[in-house]
């Protein structure tokens, strides 16, 4: 691809959200051409077709992308399990990791593992199960059973009318877990990687809890009510008690400080500890499949799952987290997120030096809201890798809803649901 020729850095983007343009204007960048260009925030489907070798494309020394070539080994549902199990089966080979506890539920590809399904639920009948289409988001798609039936009917028809068969995910289904105002939530983390080998990992401050709108249960004839169990923002902005003004989020911060007013200090450091070691844990194990080019970087977004026992559980990695904006705090985070991505990332010289990689130079610790998470060259064996030893866990039981409802004031206990800020 043509170099530019000036110093000015040059900016490219498939989608031309104003948290990405405000930033490009405000570091005085100007926009390229298709062809010239230094900085490219491109869609998956653009990288695919950039990293194509049949497509004859080559970057040069002076441009950056968003995205890594094979991204999906981390972000597709069903390649990010397969990653993840094989990577913990040959960590827990060694009697040092035998405390490692799995941090993705039970899951199986469907229709390839079907057979290990049918015997898994067999095994325990009374479960709830998640179907997820591997490569939609938003929600889309996404479905619960609870029993063998309904996954055959659902089978017969959906594979029979389609000429090539959709890759499915099944997993356990996390039916206890934690509540705030008797409601699920889950939490978005933004994650940065600059290199995957040596890894570089940044953590974003600011990210933020999701919640359902209608309050929480398991029964069976909620089954099909997604207000009650799929915190996506795309689902939830369409109940009728979906509030436009918080958007149903909540500050990372902001839980924070409510359970450890609610569970404890030591306890809330626990979990933030295995939701940072789950981050690492999870990059570590794409490491090995992932095509390392000096060109990318990747913002994603980490969705995580608390359960009743204070156990976090990774349910899905974004690619393309998104940068639509629901509320006025969501544009005033997002904007700022796109704001540190870049400061991280892309160096101010990237118009006039070559640059070559985030492995051989890179910013501080910290730079602006984002936290290094992990760096293999400077720590490869880190104490955050042992943030998932069972003994990291809450020691509790499932009555941990119970037990923070009676810690809390009369005050916060008369309200149905937290303020959102």
């Amino acid at each position: 691809m043509q170099r530019s020729r000036q110093n000015v850095l040059k900016w490219k983007a498939d989608v031309e959200k104003s948290v990405l343009t405000v930033n490009f204007d405000r570091r005085g960048w100007q926009p390229g051409t298709e062809d010239d260009w230094n900085f490219y925030w491109a869609t998956v489907q653009n990288v695919k077709w950039i990293f194509n070798p049949e497509n004859g494309v080559r970057l040069n020394d002076h441009q950056l992308i968003c995205h890594y070539p094979n991204h999906y080994e981390l972000t597709r549902k069903d390649l990010m399990a397969k990653n993840i199990k094989k990577y913990m089966k040959e960590l827990q080979r060694d009697p040092r990791n035998a405390a490692l506890e799995d941090f993705i539920p039970v899951t199986y590809m469907l229709p390839a593992d079907y057979s290990l399904f049918v015997e898994e639920f067999r095994r325990n009948p009374r479960a709830m199960w998640i179907m997820k289409p591997t490569g939609k988001a938003q929600g889309k798609g996404i479905f619960l059973i609870n029993k063998l039936a309904q996954i055959k009917k659902w089978s017969s028809v959906r594979w029979a009318s389609m000429p090539l068969r959709e890759a499915y995910v099944i997993s356990r289904y996390i039916n206890e877990p934690l509540l705030i105002g008797g409601r699920k939530f889950d939490l978005r983390l933004y994650v940065l990687v600059t290199c995957f080998r040596p890894l570089k990992v940044y953590q974003y401050r600011h990210g933020f809890a999701r919640f359902c709108n209608v309050r929480y249960t398991n029964a069976a004839a909620d089954m099909d009510n997604m207000f009650v169990h799929l915190t996506n923002v795309a689902i939830q902005k369409t109940a009728d008690e979906y509030n436009s003004i918080h958007g149903g989020k909540w500050h990372v911060r902001n839980l924070r400080l409510y359970l450890q007013g609610t569970a404890g200090l030591e306890a809330t450091e626990r979990l933030f500890a295995q939701m940072d070691a789950i981050i690492v844990h999870s990059c570590k194990a794409a490491q090995p499949v992932m095509i390392n080019d000096r060109h990318c970087f990747e913002c994603y977004g980490f969705d995580l799952l608390i359960d009743a026992n204070l156990k976090a559980w990774l349910v899905e990695v974004n690619a393309s987290p998104s940068l639509s904006c629901t509320t006025q705090n969501d544009r005033i985070m997002k904007t700022a997120l796109i704001r540190d991505v870049l400061r991280v990332a892309v160096p101010d010289s990237l118009a006039e030096e070559p640059y070559r990689g985030a492995q051989a130079s890179g910013p501080p610790q910290s730079i602006g809201e984002f936290t290094l998470l992990y760096d293999e060259n400077l720590d490869p064996d880190g104490d955050i890798l042992r943030g998932l030893s069972a003994a990291s866990t809450y020691a509790g039981t499932a009555g941990l809803n119970a037990a923070m409802e009676r810690g809390r004031s009369e005050s916060t206990r008369s309200k149905e649901t937290p303020k959102w800020r």
